[in-house]
């Protein structure tokens, strides 16, 4: 008896998921879905670790907001499902308001990543103000900008988490670096504050602090300044820091870190992210700062 009701049942079944109810009924689940998954924005997503943040997200069912100051170099990423891409340069704080104006405009977002960057390597006497300007501009200005822009937001809602990418250079320095230097710790620094203003409102502020990262990081998004009575020092440092890349991290690796942050649930303000740079931060904590400095110029000066 069982046996012979199988193919009505079956039949039935199929009667059912061929009707035009069944259709709106999972349009609406799949809308539903849409509608509940969390979304971040990111900064400098065209390339390296803010790209395969982007690819990340998206792949573990994000919405992602990637920005960029050429979209046009988005466009692999605007062909990925529930991927936006829009225009952002962050040293326009008129393009920041609109950005975010469109983002939000668009639906609810939960994570602000800050990863627009690049270094600025040379001798101080060497830089011009451009230079140094456009440096704190990008590196330090920019990631203060667009949180200034979201906190009225998280904090109406309660919740939310920013995260910055600052660097190894952020804990600790190296020779011919001073104002990249001087953006990363500021940024440590302005974090660490930020938190005892946002923590009590539900928001979270979180920094990546990546050693090396193997992009084209040099060639791309390096800028830099020389003078013949450092050119020694240059070499000696470009020779050590090519040794050094051979224990960097992939942008896949460090986006694995990011999306930690993200979603761990956990107030924690610092996140060291791949081994070389926790092995140096480890080295600077167990030796002390003079110490420390003292070995590290041995080997770079």
């Amino acid at each position: 008896m069982k046996r012979s009701l199988l193919p009505s049942i079956l039949d039935t079944i199929l009667l059912v998921l061929a009707t035009p109810a069944f259709f709106l009924m999972l349009n609406f689940v799949l809308q539903l879905n849409k509608e509940n998954m969390k979304t971040v924005f990111i900064t400098g997503a065209s390339t390296g670790l803010g790209k395969a943040a982007a690819q990340l997200f998206q792949h573990n069912g994000w919405k992602v907001i990637a920005t960029m100051r050429n979209p046009e170099a988005g466009a692999d990423l605007s062909a990925l499902e529930n991927v936006t891409v829009l225009p952002l340069d962050v040293t326009r704080p008129e393009q920041i308001k609109s950005t975010v104006k469109k983002a939000l405009e668009s639906g609810d977002i939960d994570v602000v990543f800050n990863n627009a960057g690049y270094g600025l390597l040379g001798p101080l006497e060497a830089l011009t103000d451009e230079q140094i300007v456009r440096q704190l501009n990008t590196n330090l200005l920019g990631v203060i900008r667009v949180t200034q822009e979201f906190i009225p937001y998280f904090r109406e809602k309660g919740r939310g988490t920013f995260i910055s990418t600052t660097s190894i250079g952020g804990l600790i320095t190296f020779p011919l670096n001073s104002i990249y230097h001087a953006t990363k710790w500021a940024l440590e620094g302005w974090s660490e504050s930020m938190a005892f203003e946002l923590n009590k409102l539900g928001i979270d502020i979180k920094t990546v602090s990546p050693g090396g990262i193997k992009t084209d990081f040099v060639s791309r998004s390096l800028d830099s300044a020389s003078s013949p009575a450092y050119e020694e020092m240059l070499s000696t440092l470009f020779s050590r820091m090519e040794g050094m890349m051979d224990a960097a991290s992939t942008p896949e690796q460090i986006a694995e870190v990011v999306y930690e942050a993200a979603t761990d649930g956990k107030q924690k303000l610092r996140y060291v992210a791949g081994e070389d740079a926790k092995a140096l931060y480890a080295q600077r904590l167990e030796l002390g700062d003079e110490a420390f400095r003292e070995q590290l110029g041995k080997q770079f000066i």
